[in-house]
């Protein structure tokens, strides 16, 4: 089994956790769409300052000022960030995993949005053939690496889940 399949497969559950914790709202109501957003907005500005400065990640595009911009537009400001730390770069590569796996479904939930609403976090999809690079880049660092790295990475992975999941709130 592939590291990216094993990746897949071990945090599965946790995926799950925060579609279920998210798939309560519905994002064609604009509460549901602003709590959304809002949490969103505790979660990926702490991941993107995690990653930010690190030569071990291929290039990737930050969209907290896309999220911002939505939520602007809305009347909101963005929150602040929880706390979150990647202390090695496994975890980093982990966490780097959730965030931009979130855009393909960031795509499928555009769809669900009116169409006066704001859109440019969940429209922020990958470019062609990105998601791909990624992943097997992901694949060579694994590959490249021992099974330390490759706990760190799930663990990383884990924990980007587990932030998200928070964000919500009850």
């Amino acid at each position: 089994m592939s590291f990216v399949q094993t990746l897949r497969t071990e945090t599965a559950a946790d995926h799950d956790a925060v579609d279920a914790r998210f798939g309560a709202l519905r994002l064609d109501r604009t509460a549901d769409y602003l709590r959304f957003l809002i949490a969103h907005g505790r979660a990926l500005p702490a991941v993107e300052a995690a990653l930010a400065n690190h030569g071990d990640l291929p290039v990737w595009r930050p969209r907290a000022g896309a999220l911002a911009a939505d939520l602007a537009a809305l009347g909101r400001p963005l929150p602040a960030a929880l706390p979150f730390v990647l202390d090695n770069e496994g975890a980093r590569w982990g966490a780097l995993y959730v965030i931009e796996g979130s855009r393909l479904g960031g795509q499928l939930l555009a769809r669900s949005l009116p169409p006066a609403a704001p859109s440019a976090y969940l429209g922020a999809v990958h470019q062609r053939g990105e998601w791909r690079a990624l992943l097997d880049a992901l694949e060579r660092q694994a590959a490249a690496r021992d099974d330390r790295w490759r706990a760190a990475a799930l663990h990383g992975a884990r924990q980007t889940f587990a932030l998200y999941r928070g964000a919500l709130g009850d």
